[in-house]
C-alpha cells in the first residue's frame, strides 16, 4: 500500500483519502506509532520555490537507529554526506537523475522525485500502526483521520495536528477556516486529460474521480497560468500510481505538453 504527496499540496493516505494541505512547517509524513519502539519515521518540509510552486525542501527519515537526511542531489546519513548507491544495515539508498529511492528491509520503500512528489510504500505488518499525514493505515477511509470518535476534522485541522514542534521554527499554521473553491469549471478539461486513450489501462485500477478533483484544484490555484506544474503534477501522479498498480500508462508527455 502506498501513501503519497505531490504537486499543489495534495496528499493520498494509505487508506485512499485524497486531500489538500498547504502547510510549510515540518510535518510527520508517516511514522510507526506504536508506543514502545518506533521502527521508522519520515518527516517532510515544503516551501514555495521561485515560481511560487510548493516543493519538498527536505525529507528527514529515521530507520531504526539510522538518520537519513535528503535534499535535492544530497544524501546525508548519520551526519555524513554519502555517495549513492549506499548500503548500511538493512537500508539501501539509490539516486538517479530524477528519483531518489530508499529500500528498508523492515518493509518500506520511499521514492522522491527531488521536487514535489514523494511516495512511501509500507508492508502491511504496519496496518493500524502508523500516524502522520499518511493516516493510520487501518484500511478504512476517513475513519480516525477525518472522523475520530465524535470529532470530525477538515483536512487543514488534520494537517496542522501533524506538525513537528521545533523551538525556533518560523512557520505559520494554515488557516483552518478557509474553504477550498469548487473549481467545477475545470471538470471537463481535467476529465478529458485523465481519460485520454494513453491512460486506458489505468481507468479500472484507480479511483479516477479523486484525481479529477485534484486536477480541478490545481487549475483553480493556478488562475489560468498554463505552466507545466499546474497541469502536469497531478497527471504525473496518476501515471505513477497507475504503474504502481500494475497498469501500463502510455507515453503521455509530448514536445509541447509537460
Amino acid at each position: 500500500y502506498v501513501c503519497s504527496t505531490w504537486g499543489n499540496n495534495h496528499f493520498k493516505t494509505f487508506d485512499g483519502d485524497i486531500y489538500q494541505f498547504p502547510g510549510i512547517c515540518e510535518y510527520n509524513f508517516v511514522s510507526d506509532c506504536r508506543e514502545a519502539y518506533k521502527e521508522f519515521s519520515v518527516h517532510i518540509q515544503r516551501a514555495l520555490n521561485s515560481n511560487g510552486h510548493p516543493e519538498i525542501q527536505y525529507i528527514l527519515m529515521k530507520i531504526k537507529d539510522i538518520m537519513v537526511y535528503l535534499k535535492p542531489n544530497l544524501v546525508v546519513v548519520d551526519g555524513r554526506i554519502v555517495k549513492t548507491p549506499y548500503y548500511t544495515s538493512g537500508v539501501l539508498i539509490e539516486s538517479g537523475e530524477i528519483y531518489t529511492k530508499i529500500y528498508a528491509k523492515l518493509g518500506m520503500v520511499l521514492m522522491w522525485n527531488q521536487q514535489d512528489a514523494l511516495m512511501v510504500e509500507l508492508d502491511n505488518k504496519f496496518n493500524n500502526h502508523t500516524c502522520g499525514l499518511c493516516g493510520d493505515y487501518n484500511g478504512i477511509p476517513i475513519y480516525n483521520e477525518f472522523i475520530n470518535g465524535d470529532a470530525s476534522y477538515n483536512s487543514i485541522t488534520y494537517g496542522n495536528l501533524q506538525k513537528i514542534s521545533k523551538p525556533n521554527a518560523k512557520c505559520e499554521d494554515p488557516d483552518e477556516t478557509q474553504a477550498l473553491p469548487s473549481c467545477n469549471e475545470h471538470r471537463d478539461e481535467c476529465q478529458r486529460l485523465l481519460t485520454s486513450p494513453t491512460f486506458a489501462d489505468c481507468r479500472l485500477r484507480l479511483n479516477l474521480e479523486m484525481y479529477i478533483q485534484a486536477c480541478m484544484q490545481d487549475k483553480c490555484a493556478c488562475n489560468g497560468k498554463e505552466d507545466s506544474f499546474c497541469i502536469c503534477s497531478t497527471i504525473s501522479e496518476y501515471s505513477r500510481q497507475c504503474s504502481h498498480a500494475g497498469g501500463r500508462p502510455g507515453e503521455w508527455r509530448t514536445q509541447n505538453f509537460c
